[in-house]
């Protein structure tokens, strides 16, 4: 079995054909799906599926570009649900800053203060995170280090940055993605074999990041297969032994899913 631990089944791309999707994956062994919450507006939706569907999971939580609409109660409304899994995903992100010292400065501090309140939030309702950073590593690992609890979480899309291992210690785990299967993705081949085998996790990003060979189309939760056959490929396992260590790696941070 293979879980997805990062698709976003609730955004608009999926309408049409969501049931065709999610069977496509489950008849190849792809069984369980996490919605991460990163747009407040797509919530309902993310909850709706997981009612709908028994392997649909969801976290709560907002993406740093959108920190300046982060509504802390809302988030705490849905937490308690059965299908949350997890908050976040919330982070840093310092690839599109605003120009203007003042107005760089003004925004790193409030996605800073959202980040932390979201970390806060896991901590009290005893659930991991799922952390985005983006060009933001030593702010990330500084606010973690200090913040986040003995709960963990995962480091979704995994940048490859080596300072960020040391997170594991923390029981924080890596989600690998379609970036693995470029031929550009050098650094993270390189990096890849230095990350502790239980603390691997498997994600898509979908409808984002598509891995080889469907670079192009729409990402789905099927093509995490080809993630995880890059996977084994580069820890020297078979394809069925990567899917069964990445999946008992996700049941120990989110549960039994």
């Amino acid at each position: 079995m293979i879980v997805d631990t990062h698709c976003h089944l609730d955004d608009e791309r999926y309408e049409e054909d969501i049931e065709e999707v999610l069977e496509r994956a489950m008849q190849n062994g792809v069984e369980r799906f996490i919605i991460p919450g990163a747009d407040p507006r797509h919530l309902p939706r993310a909850i709706e599926l997981s009612e709908r569907y028994e392997r649909v999971y969801f976290a709560v939580g907002v993406h740093p570009y959108d920190a300046v609409n982060y509504d802390r109660k809302a988030l705490e409304r849905s937490i308690s649900h059965p299908k949350c899994v997890a908050v976040g995903e919330c982070g840093l992100d310092y690839y599109r800053l605003p120009e203007g010292e003042s107005e760089i400065a003004a925004e790193k501090a409030r996605q800073k203060e959202v980040f932390i309140d979201q970390i806060e939030l896991a901590r009290k309702y005893d659930k991991p995170l799922i952390v985005h950073i983006r060009e933001a590593s030593r702010d990330s690992m500084e606010l973690l280090e200090q913040y986040a609890g003995e709960k963990g979480g995962v480091l979704h899309c995994y940048n490859a940055n080596e300072e960020l291992l040391k997170l594991s210690e923390k029981n924080f785990y890596y989600g690998i993605g379609g970036v693995l299967t470029f031929k550009n993705a050098k650094k993270l081949i390189h990096v890849y074999p230095k990350i502790p085998l239980d603390k691997l996790l498997v994600e898509t990003d979908a409808p984002y990041l598509t891995p080889h060979p469907h670079r192009g189309e729409r990402n789905e939760p099927l093509f995490t297969t080809h993630v995880v056959e890059k996977m084994a490929e580069l820890s020297e396992m078979s394809v069925e032994e990567m899917a069964a260590l990445t999946t008992r790696n996700a049941a120990r941070l989110f549960g039994e899913l």
